[in-house]
């Protein structure tokens, strides 16, 4: 097995162990590269049906080219679609950050498509190098009722062995990929030939290498217009994955603060 193999392997496995454990589970679909791959693998580990819903919880700020994306492939793969709005800006935290402020409006979209649904499980499509406090997450990481999350008080999880028994009430988080980088994601991409957002590849000297609401999410200087260029670019960049995001702009504790209270 090569390392993509590997990588393959063992999401797979996660996605398996959790269905097999968490009687009522979905997966979140946020329409970028990374939860793309998330339900590319879930495809593949059930011979290309995926048995739970997928769901996106929806801003209403999401680029035009995402949105055609999501109604395409979601009939094409046959998914059982959700899609949950999210409450307006007046609804969350005054004191965050302005982009914050706007990205915690999933946090309560998401809370409220949790207690609607009844779900006590959630496969996410997060990596630990993509930013610092989600390099603190487990595969499986216990959430209280009310979602939040107590970074400080997570399962331990040593050579391949996951925590997947909890006390009722707990929702669980499931993140098959958090041992990718976004290399990795790139390389997988182009070997299985996962369908793309365009906003990821370059027009005019710029390209989006994190999408998110159109409002809050800004495009990266390169010229990296094909799959191989996008991966030459990650083999020596030293700009952050996140750079384009204004909420990683923001003050230190924003991202921490919106993770412990439920946020992606």
């Amino acid at each position: 097995m090569n390392h993509l193999d590997e990588l393959e392997a063992e999401s797979v496995y996660i996605l398996r162990e959790a269905f097999a454990k968490l009687d009522k589970l979905a997966i979140l679909w946020s329409l970028g590269k990374d939860s793309n791959v998330v339900l590319w693998l879930a495809r593949k580990a059930f011979f290309g049906h995926v048995p739970f819903p997928v769901m996106h919880v929806d801003t209403e700020k999401k680029f035009p080219e995402m949105y055609a994306f999501r109604d395409r492939y979601a009939k094409e793969w046959n998914l059982n679609f959700i899609r949950e709005l999210c409450p307006p800006l007046e609804a969350t935290d005054p004191t965050l950050p302005k982009a914050a402020r706007s990205a915690a409006r999933k946090t309560l979209g998401l809370r409220d498509a949790v207690a609607k649904h009844g779900f006590n499980g959630l496969i996410a499509g997060i990596r630990r190098d993509e930013e610092a406090i989600r390099a603190k997450e487990r595969y499986f990481s216990p959430r209280t009722a009310d979602n939040s999350w107590d970074l400080k008080d997570q399962p331990p999880e040593f050579w391949g062995q996951y925590m997947t028994s909890f006390p009722p009430g707990t929702h669980v988080r499931v993140h098959p990929l958090l041992h990718w980088t976004e290399v990795d994601i790139w390389r997988y991409t182009k070997r299985e030939g996962i369908p793309l957002i365009d906003l990821y590849f370059s027009r005019n000297g710029k390209r989006y290498r994190s999408l998110g609401d159109m409002d809050i999410t800004n495009p990266i200087a390169s010229d990296a217009s094909t799959l191989d260029a996008i991966i030459e670019e990650l083999e020596t960049t030293k700009v952050a994955e996140r750079s384009g995001r204004a909420m990683d702009h923001e003050a230190e504790d924003a991202f921490e603060r919106l993770r412990a209270s439920g946020y992606l």
